[in-house]
C-alpha cells in the first residue's frame, strides 16, 4: 500500500521551486512525479501565443467515465519583491511557529499540496473512484493567463473530455479556514492609455504639444464615472488608476508621450464589450478636444458570473462543516481567478486556504491549516463519489 503523501511536505517542495509566473523551474515534474505515483495519467500541456511566453502546464486523471471531478489550481505565483524585507528566503520553505513560510504557500501550492494529499488518502482507503478525479494545473494564473487554463479546457473539449464538477483551490477563506466559499466572481478588465502629442522645450509651449494635461483628463473622467450599486450577489463595479507613466528624465523638456493604466473590476450590471467602447470613446473624445492622439489596448476576458449555491457548493460546504465544525459563507467577493474560464464548461466552486498573506512579504500557511485543508478535500471526495 502506498504511504500517504504529507501535504507540508509536498507544499514545501513546490514551493521551493521559484515558479514566478510564467516559469516552471521544475515545480510541474514535482507534482507529476508524486500523481504518477497515484497511479495518475500526466499529460504535459506547454502553449505558446505571440507576444506572449511559452508557459508548461499540467492535466492529470485517474480513473474513467463519470463523475467526473476535477480540481484546478496554479503553480505560478508573483514575484517575492524586496527580498530583504523577508524574514527567510521566500524559495526556501521554511517551517517556523508551526507555519509554513514562503512565496506561493497561502497562493496556492498550499491547496494542491493538499488535494494531492487528500487523494493519496482517499485512494489508499477507497482504491480508484467509481468514476474520475482529474488535475487542471496551470503555469500562467497570476499572468496574463492567455497560455493556461483556457487552451487547456480547448485540449480537453478536442480530446473529449468532459468535467461534471470543479473546485479550484484559490485561498478563498478570510479569516479562518472554511469560513468562505467562492461561488462567482467580478469580472476583469485592463485598459491602457497611451497620448502622443510634440516634444519641446517648456519655455516655448507654442512649439510643442504636452500629451499629459490630455492623459490626466482622460483619468478624470473614467474615475469620476460612476458604474452601479451593489447587486444581492455581486459588490459595486470600480475603476482604479494603476499606473501612470511620462519617462521623462529632463526638467526643462515637455515629454512626447505620455501613458496610463487602469483596471475595472465588475459585476453582472456591466459587459466587457459595453466597457471596452466606453474607454475608448471617451479617451478619443478628449484627445480630440486637446489635439492630441490616443491609442488604446486592453486585457481581460469574459464577464462576471454567479453559480447558485446548489448540490455541489452544498456538498463542499457540509464537507467543510462536517471538518471544522463552522457553516461557510457563499460569496461572490475579491478578485478574479480561473474559474471564469471554467464556469464555461461545468459547475465550478471555489475553495481553499486562508488568504490574508497572499501575495504579500512573508507569505504563510500554518500546517494546522494544510492538514485541515487535506481532511476538508478527503470529505469532498468521499461524498462526491458516494453520490452525497
Amino acid at each position: 500500500m502506498t504511504k500517504p503523501i504529507d501535504a507540508a511536505a509536498l507544499a514545501a517542495a513546490l514551493i521551493r521551486c521559484p515558479s514566478v509566473t510564467p516559469r516552471d523551474e521544475g515545480a510541474l515534474d514535482v507534482l507529476q512525479q508524486h500523481l504518477e505515483g497515484l497511479g495518475f495519467s500526466c499529460t504535459r500541456l506547454p502553449f505558446s501565443a505571440e507576444g506572449t511566453a511559452d508557459v508548461d502546464n499540467l492535466y492529470a486523471r485517474l480513473g474513467e467515465g463519470s463523475p467526473h471531478f476535477c480540481f484546478a489550481g496554479h503553480t505560478d505565483v508573483v514575484p517575492p519583491g524586496a527580498l530583504e524585507d523577508w524574514s527567510t528566503d521566500p524559495f526556501k520553505a521554511e517551517v517556523r511557529d508551526g507555519e509554513l513560510i514562503g512565496r506561493g504557500a497561502a497562493d496556492m501550492k498550499g491547496a494542491i499540496a493538499a488535494f494531492v494529499a487528500a487523494v493519496s488518502r482517499y485512494t489508499g482507503k477507497t482504491g480508484a473512484p467509481k468514476g474520475s478525479i482529474s488535475l487542471l494545473i496551470t503555469g500562467d494564473e497570476e499572468g496574463p493567463a492567455v497560455n493556461g487554463t483556457k487552451k487547456m479546457l480547448a485540449w480537453l473539449k478536442d480530446q473529449g473530455e468532459v468535467l461534471d464538477h470543479c473546485l479550484v483551490g484559490e485561498p478563498t477563506s478570510r479569516e479562518t479556514l472554511g469560513d468562505t466559499i467562492k461561488i462567482g466572481r467580478r469580472a476583469s478588465l485592463t485598459a491602457w492609455f497611451e497620448v502622443t502629442g510634440t516634444e519641446g522645450h517648456v519655455a516655448y509651449p507654442e512649439r510643442a504639444s504636452n500629451p499629459v494635461p490630455a492623459l490626466l483628463e482622460i483619468l478624470r473622467r473614467l474615475e469620476a464615472h460612476a458604474f452601479d450599486d451593489a447587486t444581492d450577489v455581486f459588490q459595486p463595479s470600480n475603476l482604479e488608476i494603476t499606473d501612470i507613466e511620462v519617462g521623462n528624465p529632463a526638467v526643462n523638456v515637455i515629454p512626447a508621450k505620455a501613458v496610463s493604466r487602469i483596471n475595472i473590476r465588475f459585476n453582472d450590471r456591466q459587459s466587457a464589450d459595453r466597457l471596452r467602447a466606453w474607454l475608448e470613446e471617451t479617451a478619443k473624445d478628449v484627445a480630440g478636444e486637446w489635439g492630441r492622439q490616443v491609442s488604446v489596448r486592453f486585457a481581460g476576458q469574459g464577464d462576471a458570473f454567479y453559480f447558485e449555491p446548489g448540490t455541489f457548493a452544498g456538498l463542499v460546504a457540509d464537507s467543510i462543516e462536517a471538518v471544522t465544525g463552522q457553516r461557510p459563507e457563499f460569496s461572490t467577493s475579491g478578485g478574479t481567478s480561473d474559474a471564469r474560464f471554467i464556469k464555461d464548461i461545468c459547475p465550478v466552486a471555489e475553495f481553499g486556504l486562508v488568504g490574508r498573506t497572499m501575495h504579500k512579504i512573508d507569505e504563510r500557511v500554518p500546517l494546522t491549516d494544510l492538514e485541515a485543508l487535506t481532511q476538508i478535500y478527503l470529505a469532498v471526495l468521499t461524498r462526491y463519489f458516494a453520490g452525497k
